[in-house]
């Protein structure tokens, strides 16, 4: 029994086992068969339905399994959780045409659809936001495409079989996405706005490569070898190029020097030693030496080093400035100096025509007695014919008057010279047209020291030559005086001041007392057309015929005349038009009939202490001949050519007299070279004379 009972006990146990084992088997094959069989079949209806519904948004690969399908339904449903309707809309329109979904080409309208949804958002909270030009949406709509573009790189992720992170919800998906969009476009905006200024910058630079095309190749970096649009025909662009370039080298030195660059700033000083030296005094291209463009490359390629160096834009523009007024105060000095310099000059007698006067004058006393005067003529008394007062003591100056106007004389025989001159070059003026007579012209030279008449208790300028004030004024240096001061002092201390010869314009009737009219010419003018048309010109009772000279502000009277003296104030108008000596028809008989000598007379003693003007001819002039002057036709008489650059060819091609008045007198090496051939061409250049005090061309 024992034995039974035990039996029965293991028995019992076995079949507990039994029974145990079958369960685990059949859990197993529920949860391994059963389980996935039920579950792919509610996938499968869920996934038919989700299809119907949605239009066949996804078009299915037969070749795929439904393990591949089961990763892209889950990828579509991360995309609509993490995506609001507006954005899905664009998916849906997009796709709907070409089946299945496309990533890379939904990325730009989906960028659109989340700028569209920010707008909408800050219409609704009330917000005024500005919005950015066309240019600048193209650029928000690919920075948006990259937001897009990583979401999508995690669900591609996910459906690589690569794990996301899902869990995060819905809403807080989306707002992060809209937050981080947001941000990256207006960081955007800020570097489109810079980047747009960057491109002006640079497109600027391309263009002055461009124009630099014709001085250097296209290998030099040509950043800094213009500054400005120049003629490429210009015969001088290289020369200013490389001062442009030394201009900037020299502000980049500074710039290194003070930031301890001190391999910059010495292969700045080096190149700039060499290319000053290269340049030396060279005015135009064709005095620079052989291989110039190789240097000018090479501190291209310099001042661009530098300027990658020191891109500080504000230290540069403070160095320029520095540097600018700095050259400025230097240029008000040289200014000054050059002003000064330009007086002396114009009041030196030149080496040649010191020589010319003296071995003139030399000439004429060796010769006889009997062949030192010209012939005597009735014309010289003559009223009918064309006369002529030259009053100079520049022999060569007087000769080019002469030469020209009967070089454009129709009837030589009728035209009258009336030449004075002083004693010291009296013997050579006459030794001049001696040798050089003006063919079937008439000519006369006189010395002013023979007349007579013209003495100190006659004439107001010589009794105040000889008074201590003037002495002082004229001889008595400046000491202790500024540059300024002496250069203004100077102006009005010219020689000419001292000489009869420039006051005896006002004696004309004393000089010619048989002659009715006379055509005054200063010994510095150029005749180019017939001049015998002047004593036609009717100067309706007027003593003076002359060309003004003023304009809408300037040559007035007041600009010669002191109008707060009362007598100056009192007697004329400050607007009255000034006109120029130097070509002007005087009516001889008006006159006498007016006493204009007895005027300038008058006028000349109140000026005593030079208190109405200063000392010259023109404004006691301009007071002479007040309301007795008969403006003449402008191309008559052109002036400006010893001071003005400005006066154009075709107006002196046109004009009958043109005028070096000014300083820079043609004769004078520091006359203007363009206005040099009107008057060089009536020189003798080939006479003995002028070769022997080596007067040249």
């Amino acid at each position: 029994m024992p034995l039974r009972r035990g039996g029965s006990v293991i028995g019992s146990a076995q079949r507990i086992r039994s029974i145990r084992c079958r369960s685990s088997v059949l859990v197993l094959l529920a949860v391994t068969v059963i389980a996935p069989l039920v579950y792919w079949t509610g996938t499968v209806s869920n996934f038919s339905a989700s299809v119907s519904h949605r239009k066949t948004f996804i078009e299915q690969d037969p070749s795929s399994g439904y393990e591949a399908e089961y990763r892209r339904l889950q990828a579509l449903k991360h995309i609509e959780n993490l995506f609001p309707k507006e954005v899905l809309e664009v998916i849906y329109s997009k796709t709907e045409g070409t089946g299945s979904l496309d990533f890379n080409s939904a990325r730009k309208n989906l960028a659109s659809a989340l700028v569209q949804e920010e707008k909408t958002e800050e219409r609704a909270g009330g917000q005024d936001k500005s919005v950015i030009p066309d240019q600048g949406e193209a650029g928000n709509q690919e920075q948006g495409g990259d937001d897009i573009k990583v979401t999508l790189a995690e669900v591609e992720a996910e459906v690589g079989g690569r794990s996301v992170d899902l869990s995060v919800t819905e809403d807080d998906s989306a707002k992060q996405v809209r937050k981080r969009s947001r941000e990256l476009r207006q960081e955007q905006r800020s570097k489109d706005l810079s980047r747009q200024d960057e491109n002006e910058e640079k497109k600027a630079e391309s263009e002055a490569i461009e124009r630099a095309k014709t001085v250097v190749d296209d290998e030099t970096d040509g950043r800094f070898s213009i500054w400005k649009r120049e003629d490429p025909e210009n015969p001088d662009l290289m020369v200013r190029l490389m001062r442009d370039q030394l201009i900037m080298a020299r502000a980049y030195a500074s710039i290194a020097e003070s930031s301890n660059n001190g391999r910059l700033l010495r292969d700045l000083r080096l190149k700039i030693k060499e290319n000053v030296k290269l340049l030396g005094e060279a005015n135009v291209d064709s005095e620079l030496p052989a291989g110039i463009k190789d240097k000018v490359k090479q501190m291209a390629r310099l001042l661009t080093r530098a300027r990658d160096q020191h891109r500080d834009c504000a230290m540069m523009v403070k160095k320029l400035r520095a540097m600018l007024q700095t050259s400025e105060e230097h240029a008000r000095t040289l200014k000054k100096q050059s002003t000064f310099l330009s007086q002396l000059a114009a009041k030196t007698i030149p080496k040649g025509l010191h020589c010319l006067s003296m071995s003139l004058t030399l000439d004429y006393h060796l010769r006889p007695p009997e062949d030192r005067n010209f012939p005597q003529s009735p014309k010289l008394e003559d009223p009918t014919l064309y006369h002529y007062a030259l009053f100079s003591d520049n022999i060569l100056a007087a000769a080019v008057v002469v030469n020209s106007t009967l070089a454009h004389t129709k009837e030589p025989e009728k035209h009258v010279f009336h030449v004075v001159t002083d004693r010291m070059n009296f013997g050579a003026m006459k030794e001049w047209f001696l040798e050089n007579p003006p063919g079937r012209a008439t000519i006369q030279v006189e010395n002013v020291d023979d007349y007579k008449w013209l003495n100190a208790s006659y004439c107001p300028v010589l009794a105040q030559l000889s008074s201590a004030s003037m002495k002082d004024y004229y001889f008595k240096a400046d000491t202790g005086s500024s540059l300024a001061t002496v250069s203004a002092n100077l102006k009005y201390r010219n020689p000419k001041y001292l000489s009869m010869l420039n006051h005896l314009r006002f004696y004309l009737p004393e000089v010619f007392p048989k002659l009715n009219k006379v055509l005054f010419l200063d010994d510095d003018v150029v005749v180019q057309k017939d001049l015998s048309g002047l004593w036609n010109v009717d100067l309706q009772g007027n003593v003076n015929g002359a060309v003004e000279t003023c304009g809408p502000s300037f040559h007035r009277f007041d600009k010669y005349l002191n109008f707060s003296h009362p007598e100056i104030a009192r007697n004329f108008d400050p607007m009255a038009c000034g006109w120029a000596y130097g070509m002007n028809m005087f009516d001889l008989v008006e006159w006498k009939k007016r006493d204009i000598t007895g005027i300038y007379h008058k006028w000349q003693r109140m000026n005593e202490d030079r208190t109405l003007w200063k000392l010259g001819t023109l404004p006691p002039g301009l007071i002479t001949f007040y309301n007795l002057t008969q403006p003449l036709d402008k191309s008559w008489h052109v002036l400006g050519l010893g001071y003005n650059p400005g006066v154009l060819h075709s107006e002196l091609a046109s004009a009958a007299v043109v005028h070096y008045n000014g300083n820079m007198k043609p004769w004078l090496e520091i006359g203007m070279s363009r206005y040099k051939p009107y008057w060089t061409k009536y020189v003798k250049y080939d006479h003995p004379a002028l070769q022997q005090c080596n007067i040249n061309e």
